[in-house]
């Protein structure tokens, strides 16, 4: 019997400040240190016959951070699309490109460019910012399909405002480790885990 597969799965990648101060390193370099494992996450999830990735960049919330911080994971973001980019992901980039924070070389990738598995870095993203859009006819979302698996790193119980119409009926999957440590037996895991849910939709 073929295993059930998500056909979009949600990452919230969160540790990477937790991963640094371990390590006695300071705050932005845990950004630096989550770039690989992003790019490892796609590719195990395109082996697994995931369809559709959409993974928490950063929030506009996040920008509120110290400058040295919020520089470092916008330079984080952006390099983690290029090499997405060349391992042949399709990228689409969402998220509030009207406010200083969005990075422009990202610019070219708010409509999806390539072919490959679709990957959504969530960029400069908010809650209320995609919500808002119903005001003139639809979230600003609203061409990015349900998220059937949230799958969180570092612990956290929340969804901390990610995609929360697509994310409705999501079934949640914890991972206690921090995000520069991803493993892919933390994706196999949680897709072991989501084949033993009953997923009803409120049915």
């Amino acid at each position: 019997m073929k295993p059930r597969i998500p056909r979009h799965v949600g990452i919230i990648p969160d540790g990477n400040r937790r991963w640094a101060r371990e390590r006695g390193r300071p705050n932005d370099e845990g950004y630096q240190a989550g770039i690989l494992p992003g790019l490892r996450l796609a590719a195990a999830c395109r082996n697994a016959g995931i369809e559709q990735v959409s993974v928490y960049g950063f929030t506009v919330e996040n920008t509120r951070r110290p400058p040295a911080q919020v520089t470092a994971f916008r330079r984080a973001c952006v390099e983690l699309a290029g090499l997405l980019v060349q391992a042949g992901a399709a990228l689409r980039v969402v998220g509030d490109a009207a406010k200083p924070a969005f990075p422009a070389p990202l610019r070219p990738f708010l409509r999806r460019r390539g072919r490959g598995l679709k990957v959504n870095l969530l960029v400069n993203y908010g809650w209320a910012w995609d919500l808002a859009g119903a005001r003139e006819g639809s979230i600003r979302t609203h061409d990015i399909p349900a998220v059937e698996l949230v799958i969180r790193w570092g612990g956290a119980r929340r969804l901390s405002g990610f995609l929360p119409v697509q994310s409705a009926y999501a079934d949640f999957f914890i991972v206690d480790a921090l995000w520069p440590d991803f493993d892919e037996g933390h994706l196999r895991g949680a897709l072991e885990w989501y084949e033993t849910q009953d997923r009803t939709l409120g049915g």
